[in-house]
């Protein structure tokens, strides 16, 4: 069994820019997530940002400007998206799954 199953909770209708410090998503099942655009970038789970073998994240929250801000989000296959930062970190492939849940976290991390 896939471990990225569709169900209408983690399945995005539409992903947009909503503004300068936010991506909306819109979900199948109605829901909306406001995410906070630097937040996606300190959560980001690849090897770079979090340490491969304890899950440790490694990435210095103070080494990521103000600022940031997507440059580009494209799709992977039909569970995640990849976003290319203004700072120049490219990445991080962000499951449907994992978008769903930080939006429950929000500014937790």
């Amino acid at each position: 069994m896939s471990k990225h199953i569709s169900t209408p909770a983690n399945t995005p209708r539409k992903i947009s820019q909503n503004g300068a410090s936010e991506i909306l998503i819109e979900w199948l099942d109605g829901h909306e997530s406001y995410l906070n655009v630097r937040m996606l970038r300190l959560a980001c789970p690849c090897a770079s940002c979090v340490d491969e073998w304890s899950g440790e994240r490694i990435l210095q929250s103070d080494k990521i400007p103000n600022d940031i801000h997507p440059v580009r989000i494209e799709s992977v296959g039909r569970y995640a998206i990849q976003i290319s930062w203004s700072d120049g970190h490219e990445t991080g492939i962000y499951p449907f799954r994992q978008l769903r849940k930080l939006d429950q976290v929000g500014d937790k991390l």
